[in-house]
């Protein structure tokens, strides 16, 4: 008896020593787990806040990337305005050589243009900036034929219809085209009263730039002429641009040593001479305003080259 008694306190103490191991582990363990899953929390937060900055840089290496793109395209089309700069500059240079050329060939030239155009030529390769230099030159002096020609067109316009005086602007000179009805009275070299206005107008224009010469050329149609004073339309063309210049140096004070008086003839047509409309065209008279060769010349002195 005494036995299982012994038996029976032994295993109650045995049960109750292993329940209250088993209490420890099992708060020890819930303790673990409660941090365990405070960790596990924390490493969540974590997670979306290093998602949250690995967005961020994507979205900025994709700003970047486009910047990249851009900058290529910038330099692409640098690369092709450099590409067109340099064929401008090819183009120039052969229209320089052209034209160097061309004034070769001219009788008219002085002694001493010859000799700055010879010095020039053997220069030209060796020296870029006497083209810039021409070039400067040459944008200088089409904004100076632009700027006259808006002038004359303005100062023109009023009370003069379209069709009878027309201003261009063609390489190095202004033109100013005056129809035949609006200068001449019919078949006549006499200048109509109607045309006082509008060669007053150029008289003061051409008055106000002593650089400049002024050539007045004579245009008329096919139609044969015969007058006693007037053999065919050369006699009646150069006679026409003669009155003109007289005109100009009489009766508004032009230097007669910068007029010019051409004749054309029936040729040189602007229109087909087979309808009445097309001949009315092309009996004009034409205006040049050039500038002065010597001018020409200052372009081609290589001595002129700004340091």
């Amino acid at each position: 008896m005494n036995s299982i008694l012994r038996l029976f306190i032994f295993m109650l103490l045995t049960i109750g020593l292993g329940s209250c191991v088993s209490k420890k582990k099992m708060v020890s363990v819930q303790t673990e787990l409660e941090a365990a899953n405070q960790q596990l929390g924390q490493c969540g937060e974590d997670l979306n806040k290093y998602m949250d900055l690995l967005a961020e840089c994507k979205q900025k290496n994709e700003l970047l990337e486009s910047e990249v793109r851009n900058s290529e395209g910038n330099m692409d089309i640098r690369a092709e305005q450099i590409k067109d700069l340099k064929a401008q500059i090819k183009d120039l240079k052969k229209a320089r050589d052209q034209q160097v050329e061309q004034v070769g060939d001219l009788t008219v030239l002085s002694k001493s243009a010859n000799d700055n155009i010879k010095e020039t030529l053997g220069q030209l390769e060796r020296k870029d900036e006497y083209i810039q230099y021409i070039q400067a030159a040459k944008s200088k002096t089409d904004s100076i034929n632009l700027a006259l020609a808006v002038n004359l067109k303005s100062v023109l316009q009023e009370g003069i219809a379209d069709q009878d005086v027309n201003v261009e602007v063609d390489k190095t000179v202004v033109f100013i085209n005056l129809s035949d009805k609006m200068l001449f009275q019919p078949g006549s070299t006499l200048i109509s009263p109607r045309a006082n206005e509008v060669l007053s107008k150029i008289a003061e224009i051409v008055a106000s730039r002593p650089d400049l010469e002024v050539m007045v050329e004579g245009y008329t149609d096919n139609q044969p002429i015969s007058r006693q004073c007037i053999k065919d339309n050369w006699d009646l063309s150069v006679l026409r641009s003669t009155a003109v210049v007289k005109k100009l140096q009489n009766e508004y004070n032009i230097d007669p040593n910068k007029l010019i008086a051409a004749g054309r003839g029936e040729f040189n047509t602007l229109a087909d001479n087979s309808t009445m409309e097309g001949r009315s065209i092309n009996r004009r008279t034409r205006i040049i305003l050039l500038p002065k060769i010597d001018q020409f010349y200052d372009l081609l002195d290589p001595n002129r080259i700004p340091e």
